[in-house]
């Protein structure tokens, strides 16, 4: 067993810190009452470094293959990510719903895969930047919304 961790260790910390790091960016999402939490961020961020994972796998495996790119994995991820956001908006009324937390499932899937090629310092300061965004704008946007007439919701 310690084997499998000694010859894996590394792919396996790519995957906990993408799942921990979506989860971070989930466990803000739940505080202000979004359906897509911790789980979802956590399994998009997650995902992603794992198709990355992969991507990398193959690269090594196929390397003498002529016409094979692996790098078209991490490329569709952002496709399959764009559906999933897709489906996070909706319209009710005369009000566009769900844009943030589209934005959110995109960036978080970019977060896995910083994580997947192993690039963790860049995955953590990103999400960083992901919750500045998320809570301080948020802030900000509440005497903004008042302000323009918008402050009725929620």
């Amino acid at each position: 067993m310690s084997q499998f961790f000694a010859q894996n260790g590394e792919v396996i910390i790519r995957l906990i810190v993408a799942m921990l790091l979506g989860m971070v960016i989930g466990v803000e999402r739940l505080l202000v009452h979004k359906e897509a939490g911790m789980k979802t961020h956590a399994l998009v961020s997650m995902g992603s470094a794992l198709f990355v994972i992969i991507s990398e796998f193959l690269a090594i495996k196929y390397s003498g293959v002529v016409g094979f790119n692996p790098v078209l994995i991490p490329a569709n991820i952002i496709v399959g990510i764009g559906f999933l956001g897709a489906g996070s908006i909706i319209l009710q009324g005369n009000r566009l719903m769900g844009l943030t937390t589209a934005a959110g499932f995109w960036v978080t899937a970019a977060i896995g895969i910083a994580c997947g090629f192993g690039f963790l310092s860049l995955a953590i300061i990103s999400t960083v930047l992901v919750l500045i965004i998320f809570i301080l704008l948020n802030i900000f946007e509440k005497p903004i919304k008042k302000f323009s007439g918008d402050g009725e919701q929620k």
